[in-house]
């Protein structure tokens, strides 16, 4: 394999960063609980009970077969959707693919994870991703023409076309960088995101939204197992263990919201990791099959990564691994590991896989591997590989630079920056390798002011209270929080709908005083009317309340608020003869 270049200064403007992310998986409505169940080494398996079977048309003799596996990964709510929030019909909505409607919403959840108002915005927002195999309209649409006819035929293409995915994300959220589907089955997610990267370098966009969905109702009925096949015989992913035998489909969501890295730092975002090098390739016609994975292939996309990266193998402590537990792609994954790590000290760097807590989420595998691998940097520990007890003697583990993470360990310590890699193999032999590295630290900030004004919106009242719980729930958990960080994301960081809500606050602790108490007179709630129908109000100052120096506070704090000041007092002092500065601050 070809050795890595060292990184020069001229790299330092192709990273990427990562400033934003969401998703939904098995047992995780969002990314927080993802994380946790990650930490604690839950596996998110659901076990469908017969009654349930039988519900759904599944024959007793299949159910009595005893290679029948009553095991599925399961997504919560992936039959609902706020449709009117996103401006659908009921109907409309019924009849569109589940994978469009919950990637529509993980897609405005990422977007808003990142700060950033596509409205306000002032650039270009671009889209990658892709979903897996559309099973609603062959068993649910097509079963009831009459309500296709209802919206038309092509309504019905449009709402499950996978050329449609993306476009309709950047139609409901106001994006006009590219907007792309991309299809490379099992590695179709990291592969967006390596398209988004490339997007971002050539300067298409200035933000791009990568990731995948995949969301299929038949995985609620089980599934059989058959010796040699890619399904796990007891509903279990166990990644390079000696009783691997198979994986599990699953259902899921995921997307990362990614900047150039010097736009990142200068806009002060927060972010989560910087994507430094990645690659793609395909195993072209050297394996033994079309389904059939190439060592070679994956060796050389892997080299190819790091030399993008500009990164030594030993300089990468975590891999996340693709990690099918098959016969035959877990030694083929290993070899071409080992190949590509060749000279790394034995057991220098932790492997693990997402498959074995949630399951193979088919086109959102990859991303879900790039969330996990993110955290891990940013977070500085690395959460168990599940399932694992005896390693499979066809790997060699014992000799190779790779060593199962079983439990929760800190990210190993040293010199330099916390660096993690991604691999997603796609069925048909389009792989993807990514390389993560630490965000570089925050430059020094200065002193919060002492008050600050927090905003909330919503489209109804109940949303509003929903999205009031939301943020003392977070504030809860994350008391470190500079208030603000929080002001100015609320403020120009959201899009703005009628109902709307704000409090004063001192510090986050303040803040969060005011959220808990509720009904104590802080929270100030109203609904804005119609811009188009907005009333013109007229301010007038007085009521004998003015006094020298009223303005000091707000003139040393508030750099708008001065710069007013400034602008006024510069206009008047040719018609007074004074400086109203001396008596107002």
């Amino acid at each position: 394999m070809a050795e890595v270049e060292p990184p020069s200064d001229a790299d330092e403007g192709l990273d990427v960063a990562i400033v934003g992310m969401a998703g939904r998986f098995p047992k995780a409505p969002d990314v927080e609980t993802f994380w946790r169940n990650l930490r604690s080494g839950i596996c998110s398996v659901t076990t469908v009970d017969r009654a349930e079977l039988e519900s759904r048309g599944v024959p007793a003799e299949m159910i009595d077969d005893p290679d029948f596996v009553p095991a599925a990964y399961l997504l919560e709510g992936s039959d609902g959707f706020d449709a009117a929030f996103f401006g659908c019909s009921p109907r409309e909505a019924e009849l569109m693919d589940p994978q469009h409607r919950v990637l529509l919403e993980c897609a405005s959840a990422a977007i808003e994870d990142a700060g950033i108002d596509p409205s306000r915005y002032d650039g270009l927002i671009g889209v990658f991703a892709g979903a897996g195999h559309n099973t609603y309209l062959l068993n649910n649409v097509t079963a009831h023409a009459e309500a296709a006819e209802s919206i038309g035929g092509k309504q019905v293409l449009i709402g499950n076309r996978p050329d449609f995915l993306t476009s309709r994300i950047s139609y409901k959220l106001g994006l006009e960088g590219p907007s792309v589907t991309v299809q490379s089955a099992c590695s179709t997610s990291l592969v967006a995101t390596v398209q988004a990267c490339q997007a971002l370098l050539a300067f298409e966009c200035d933000v791009a939204l990568a990731g995948g969905v995949a969301v299929d109702p038949t995985r609620h009925t089980g599934y059989l197992h058959r010796e040699d096949g890619i399904l796990s015989p007891d509903g279990l992913t166990r990644t390079l263990d000696a009783r691997a035998a198979g994986t599990v489909g699953g259902d899921g969501t995921g997307m990362v919201v990614l900047k150039r890295l010097q736009d990142a730092l200068t806009d002060r975002d927060h972010i989560r990791a910087v994507v430094k090098g990645w690659a793609i390739n395909n195993d072209g016609a050297r394996r033994a099959g079309f389904s059939a994975p190439s060592a070679t292939s994956q060796a050389r996309v892997i080299v190819r990564a790091l030399a993008h990266a500009g990164v030594e193998p030993s300089g990468v402590r975590y891999v996340e691994l693709h990690g099918t537990a098959t016969h035959l792609g877990d030694p083929i994954e290993m070899a071409a590991l080992t190949t590509a790590y060749a000279g790394v000290p034995q057991g220098h760097c932790a492997v693990g896989s997402v498959k074995t807590n949630v399951g193979h989420l088919d086109a959102a595998a990859g991303v879900a591997g790039l969330i996990k691998a993110a955290l891990v940097v940013e977070r500085g520990e690395i959460p168990p590989s599940l399932h694992f007890d005896t390693p499979n003697p066809r790997l060699d583990l014992d000799n190779g630079p790779f060593r199962v993470s079983t439990e929760l360990a800190p990210f190993p310590d040293g010199d330099e920056p916390r660096r993690a890699a991604v691999s997603s193999f796609g069925l048909g032999g389009t792989n993807a390798h990514v390389v993560l590295e630490q965000a570089p630290e925050e430059a020094g900030r200065t002193d919060a002011v002492d008050e600050q004004v927090v905003v909330l919106s919503a489209r109804s009242e109940a949303a509003l209270d929903a999205a009031t719980d939301r943020l003392q729930e977070h504030l809860r958990a994350h008391r470190g929080l500079r208030l603000d960080d929080i002001a100015l994301t609320l403020q120009s960081g959201r899009s703005s709908f009628g109902h709307r809500r704000m409090v004063v606050a001192r510090d986050t602790a303040d803040l969060l005083s005011a959220l808990e108490a509720r009904d104590d007179g802080r929270l100030l709630s109203g609904a804005a009317p119609d811009i188009a129908r907005r009333p013109i109000a007229f301010l007038v100052g007085g009521f004998g309340s003015q006094f020298p120096g009223m303005a000091s506070e707000l003139y040393r704090s508030e750099p708008v608020f001065r710069a007013a000041i400034d602008r006024c007092a510069e206009l008047a002092a040719p018609l007074l003869d004074d400086d109203l500065r001396d008596v107002l601050i």
